[in-house]
This record gives structure tokens, sequence and C-alpha cells, in this order.
């Protein structure tokens, strides 16, 4: 979505909120009514309008400072992030209330339909009972002690997510080969350097045999990442860092003065993939060798449906032997649903990552919930087609909402065994 699309779409949501504003008013007003203390009444009834209508003023103003040539700063994103804490803590409020407002209007027409002939025409109905707004503050608490953990823990929670993958065909010298995975580092999001170097340490921590990063390196720019070329510059690996570009790397999401300042802001990126010390593939392979035994790595650039749409998986795989071990970093998983699984290269595993989980979600005991399933078909983890593999990374860093909760930032570590005969 383009810049003054995005606005004003959040301009929407931010006239819907105050307009909610009253009813959450309401429920407070029945929640507090029987309080000896009139003045702890008024704080809490005064203080709730004072802290959302500020919120939503302040998410107003924030975003007539949105520029377009910039995109979101963190300040945004935390802006925005805080804006959504209140209202879904008051839209879950509302729906609890307008749940029991409703019973009450039912009870209400029920009684006045049979009432008694001769009784008094004055209609009746039934007045709020305060087990409702206390059952509707209870609920409203878990979206709102949800997103702020999200936002200020949850963001950097780090998790190594280690898989095994069993082959018949993997050559031996890589029997116990492994493979760190980042994805989705958006450098312009980052708001605390100390603890995303966390997590950069615990994927150096991992030792693997190879490194490589499947895309989206910034939000927009190339210069989001320059600050953080000392840290993720760290990430080294006996076989190397490999990597490749994403859909936010091309710079396509906000406005540019020229397609030369457009084009020259990309080739500043991939001079950065340098500086950090990876190889960008760009719709082209290398060869991995190990004790006189080769492996293929093939990296396109984008190809998602919806996006962009520029990487060539036939230039990528041209020189690669049709009997290759095969591993592909394509940075869009609707590539693999599309394009690769069909691929008669027979490639023995993808590694994604883009949908980010939708940063929220449910990952519990084998059951597994977001909302970004509504869009994505494979949208984190493992997908196994007759013993050819997509991995979808979670997500190193985040975007838009300066949060996560339940998906939690990822450090994929992948280990190749051959299968016993």
């Amino acid at each position: 979505m383009h810049g003054t699309g995005f606005i004003k779409v959040f301009l929407i949501i931010a006239a819907l909120s105050l307009l909610l504003d009253w009813y959450v008013f309401s429920g407070l007003k029945t929640f507090t009514a029987d309080w000896q203390s009139n003045r702890l009444r008024q704080v809490v009834l005064y203080g709730f309008l004072v802290i959302s209508v500020g919120v939503t003023l302040l998410f107003i103003l924030g975003f007539g400072s949105f520029s377009t040539a910039r995109g979101m700063t963190p300040f945004h994103e935390w802006v925005l992030s805080f804006f959504l804490t209140i209202f879904f803590t008051k839209l879950f409020f509302i729906i609890i209330l307008s749940l029991g407002d409703l019973g009450r209007f039912i009870v209400g027409i029920v009684k006045n339909i049979s009432k008694p002939a001769g009784q008094s025409s004055q209609p009746y109905f039934p007045a709020r009972r305060k087990f409702i707004s206390e059952i509707a503050i209870l609920v409203a608490a878990f979206p709102f002690t949800g997103f702020l953990y999200a936002m200020f823990r949850g963001k950097y929670d780090y998790k190594v997510h280690r898989v095994t993958l069993h082959y018949d065909d993997l050559p031996d010298a890589f029997d116990g080969f492994t493979i760190t995975q980042l994805s989705d580092i958006h450098s312009g999001s980052f708001d605390n350097t100390a603890a995303m170097q966390r997590g950069i340490d615990i994927a150096q921590a991992q030792k693997s045999d190879l490194f490589v990063f499947t895309g989206d390196l910034v939000n927009n720019a190339a210069w989001e990442i320059e600050q953080y070329i000392p840290n993720f510059s760290k990430l080294r690996a006996p076989y190397g860092q490999y990597s490749i570009l994403g859909n936010h790397d091309y710079g396509d999401y906000i406005e540019w003065d020229s397609e030369q300042e457009k084009a020259a802001n990309l080739d500043k990126l991939k001079q950065h993939h340098k500086d950090l010390g990876y190889r960008l593939l760009l719709d082209e392979n290398v060869v991995i060798e190990k004790n006189g035994q080769k492996i293929s790595l093939i990296g396109v650039q984008n190809w998602g449906k919806g996006f962009i749409k520029i990487g060539d998986l036939d230039k990528a795989l041209q020189g690669v032997d049709q009997d290759a071990f095969k591993v592909l970093l394509s940075h869009d998983p609707t590539h693999w649903e599309e394009k690769v699984r069909y691929n008669t290269a027979n490639i023995h595993l993808t590694l994604s990552g883009h949908t980010h989980g939708a940063q929220f979600g449910v990952e519990v005991a084998g059951f597994r919930w977001s909302p970004v399933q509504y869009r994505y078909l494979d949208w984190a983890g493992l997908v196994n087609e007759k013993d050819r593999y997509l991995y979808v990374n979670r997500g190193f860093g985040f975007l838009a909402f300066s949060g996560r909760l339940g998906i939690w930032p990822e450090i994929t570590v992948i280990t190749l065994k051959k299968k016993m005969a």
C-alpha cells in the first residue's frame, strides 16, 4: 500500500476509535456506579478518555509527519502499536458489553410483548448489570497486556527452531551439514541494538557450516542497515555466508525523486551485502564443496504472488547438474507453491521467509493459528511434498507493528542427514 493510501486507511480507523470511546465510557460508568469515592470514579472515567483520545490524537498527528520518501520509522511504528493496543482493548471490551446490551434488549422486548393488558404502558427496559462490565474489563485485559508484552519483550524474544531433514541422495560428505537461516531482518525497524545483538549472538553460537539470509534486509532504503553492519557482519560460517533480496529491498514502498535514485539505492544495498560479508545471489548458483563432494546453492531475486516477480529460476539453475543436491533461497513461499515444486530440476530444499507469521498467532502443542494463514498457504515452518521440502522462517525482525506475540522472532538451524540404507 502506498503512503497516501496507508494514511487514509488509518485515519478512518482513528475516527472509528473516537466513535467507540463513548460506548466504552458508558460501560465504565456502569462499572464505577456504586463506588463510594466520587473522586476515584472521575479519575477512572476521565482518565480513560484522556488516554484513549490522547493516543488517537497522537496517532493522527504522528502520521501527519509520515513521509512517503522515508516510509515508517520506529517512531511511527511505536505510535501505531500503542494505538492498536488501545483500539483492540476497546474492541474486546465493546464486544462483551454489546452482547450484554443485546441480552437486555431481547429481555425488554419479550417482557413488553408479554405484558398483561391493563398494566402500565411505560415500556420496560432492564438496567445494565455491573457484572457485564466486569467481564468486559477482564476480557479486555488480555489484548492489553498481550500487546504490551509483544512491544516491550516479544519482538526480541528470539527462538531457535531446529529441523533435521533426511535424504537418500545427500552426498556422504554432507551428512550432518548444518545451515543457519535468518530472514526478514527489517533493519529500519530496530529500536534496541543491545536486544538485537542478542539475537545475532544466538545465531552465531549455533556454529553452523553455512549461513544464509533470505531477504528483506531493510524496510525501504539502503541506509537503514548501515548502522548495523558491524553487528550483522559478525555472522560467519566455515562454508560461507550467502543472501538474496526480498520484496522490501527493491525500494518499491516509498517514493523516489527519480528512477535513477531508486536504482542507485538498490546498488548501494547490494554493496552493503558485500560489506556484511554476504555473497548476494541474483538468479545464480554456487557450488559448496566438502571433502571433494558438492551441493548446489541457488539464489533467486524476489518472486511472490501479489508482489514483485523478477526472480528467474531457470536462469539461476543454469549450469547446475540435474542430479546435484540443490538448496534454493527464495524469499516468498508462494514461489515454491507456484513454480519451484513443479520444476523438473527437483530442488531438494527451499528456504523462504516473507510472511513473518503475521508477528501474531498461536503455536502450542501442535496447534497453529495466525491471521496470515488466510493469505498464505505455507506461512511458517516445514512443508514436505514428496521429499521436496520448503521451510518458511518466521523472520528475525518486525515491520509496522513494533512487536511480536505468539509468533516469536526466529533463528533456523537445519541439519542435513543421509538416510540410512
